[in-house]
């Protein structure tokens, strides 16, 4: 899924976010805004992973959204 379609879609798509990493909070996804980089880095602190785990992850979950 292109990057700026998830930005302009950020609300719709909040939710799901949440649901598959927990741990982040409103403000998190807040924080977040639809962008990649921010995301990445907010799964990598909350969940202790490495930047191409936390990339992978990401990647994987809009790529299932776009299916």
């Amino acid at each position: 899924m292109n990057w700026d379609i998830i930005q302009g879609k950020w609300k719709q798509l909040k939710g799901s976010v949440q649901e598959n990493w927990g741990e982040l909070t409103d403000d998190d996804l807040d924080k977040a805004a639809g962008s990649r980089e921010q995301l990445v880095g907010l799964i990598q602190e909350r969940y202790g992973l490495a930047k191409a785990d936390a990339e992978r992850q990401v990647d994987e979950f809009f790529a299932d959204k776009a299916a």
